[in-house]
């Protein structure tokens, strides 16, 4: 954030996923005085200036390291405890950060940047004899892992942004009418292109892995393509990891690092299957939002994201169209990240990430679906307003990424592309609500007593 992104004999599976590996970390403003280096290097991921997707050098990623460890300063001891329901106020927030910008020439506090170590936002509270919103769910302080992540110092997981909270409320009306979402897909001519590839190499019955460099060639690289979010946003890069880890771990290039879920290709490869053009995508996964009688309690319920799929059909000319149906193996492989995925997002930090902006625009979309900043009589124009004095943080915009192929026995030969990407239907959610007896108590005894912004 920043003031004013086959036959018998060819019983191989080709493998063709569309992404470079990634683990997306909070970078603390004022880190790029020195240059651009580091926005083009982050966290395993590097992203130059014509928005080519590859793998960082391990040097980028150690200097990566050493900057953060240098730079990012540990939370008060009293913003370190653990606690299951510390609030943040958005009212105190703003105010924080226009401090900043008058007296600290815009360098924002570390506790700020990182919302007081909010892990997840649960609750949106409504105080309009303060005329404050408050946000609230589990925080403690944070630390830097080996992988350049800010992550909480018990838990591990990621913690929150403000330079992404300023994304999620300032795309809140484009996430209604637009929708938010990421999509990493083969272009038309590169899939026909590879098709009259493998063609030849049936016919000459040459073992692909021998001609995978002409198969690259014919693939092409992948587009990547966002929505409703700026495409220079950390927001976008955390979006565009999610869908990259989630395909990577399904092809089998990436271990997955939880037991329970193993890769689709392995469910595959002991099925009957004939054909696998599976499309996946990670979506909102929440019940209906629970609320007070009087509107001023709400809670965002439920484990905020699932793993989505369709079977597509790939013409002889490349063109791609949706079955409406569902083949076996691809469901569950989707249904088993689905339901590891509270663990996978401790170990692949990404995914919590991801979690964390679903959460942030449910948040966001309740506040204005149901008119929560009028109920306060709050101004938060400094939160929603692109014009104001606070700027999102500017980054190489991912554009494309180059084509990896793995080569896996099978029972039958066939091959196996992937697309897919990641959705943010926050207003669907808002719009399921239930009133929930007794959850109001929790207004009095969240309310502040002291005069910080935040408080546990």
């Amino acid at each position: 954030m920043s003031f004013r992104p086959c036959r018998r004999q060819l019983a191989v599976v080709l493998v063709a996923t569309l992404f470079v590996a990634t683990l997306f970390v909070v970078i603390p403003l004022g880190l790029f005085a020195g240059g651009n280096n580091f926005r083009s290097a982050v966290g395993g991921v590097s992203i130059d200036p014509a928005g080519v997707v590859r793998e960082p050098s391990v040097e980028a990623k150690d200097s990566l390291l050493k900057e953060l460890r240098k730079t990012v300063r540990n939370a008060t001891p009293e913003m370190n405890l653990p606690t299951e329901m510390r609030k943040v106020s958005l009212k105190g927030l703003l105010a924080a950060v226009e401090d900043a910008y008058r007296n600290n020439q815009g360098q924002l506090p570390d506790e700020v940047k990182f919302l007081a170590g909010l892990q997840r936002i649960e609750y949106v509270l409504v105080y309009p004899e303060e005329n404050d919103i408050v946000l609230a769910g589990p925080g403690e302080g944070w630390t830097i892992d080996s992988n350049a992540n800010v992550v909480g110092i018990t838990t591990g997981r990621p913690v929150l942004r403000f330079d992404d909270l300023l994304v999620a409320f300032r795309t809140v009306e484009a996430a209604r009418t637009v929708g938010i979402s990421c999509s990493i897909d083969p272009t038309k001519e590169g899939l026909r292109n590879l098709q009259q590839v493998l063609g030849q190499i049936r016919r000459t019955r040459i073992d692909p892995r021998v001609a995978e460099s002409k198969m690259r060639e014919a693939f092409g690289a992948q587009q990547i393509t966002l929505s409703g979010i700026p495409v220079n946003s950390h927001f976008a890069r955390v979006l565009v990891a999610a869908d990259y880890r989630m395909k990577r771990i399904a092809m089998a290039l990436a271990p997955s690092q939880v037991r329970k879920l193993p890769s689709y290709v392995s469910l595959l490869a002991k099925s009957r299957e004939s054909k696998a053009n599976p499309r996946w995508w990670l979506a909102c996964n929440y019940e209906p939002v629970a609320k007070s009688d009087d509107g001023l309690v709400w809670k965002i319920r439920g484990q905020g994201v699932k793993t989505m799929t369709e079977d597509e059909n790939i013409g002889t000319d490349g063109e791609r169209t949706t079955t409406g149906k569902t083949s076996r193996s691809a469901a569950k492989w989707a249904e088993l990240m689905t339901a590891n995925y509270d663990e996978l997002s401790a170990e692949d930090k990404v995914f919590g990430k991801l979690r964390n902006l679903m959460d942030m625009c449910v948040a966001a979309a309740i506040i204005e679906r149901h008119g929560l900043r009028d109920v306060a009589s709050c101004d938060l124009s400094l939160l929603y307003d692109s014009q104001s004095i606070v700027a999102v943080e500017e980054w190489n915009a991912a554009k494309t990424v180059a084509p990896q192929f793995s080569f896996i026995q099978s029972r039958s030969g066939m091959i196996v592309t992937a697309s897919g990407g990641v959705q943010v239907e926050s207003w669907d959610v808002a719009d399921r609500t239930e009133t929930v007896a007794q959850i109001d108590r929790l207004h009095t005894a969240s309310k502040s007593t002291s005069k910080r912004w935040w408080w546990n």
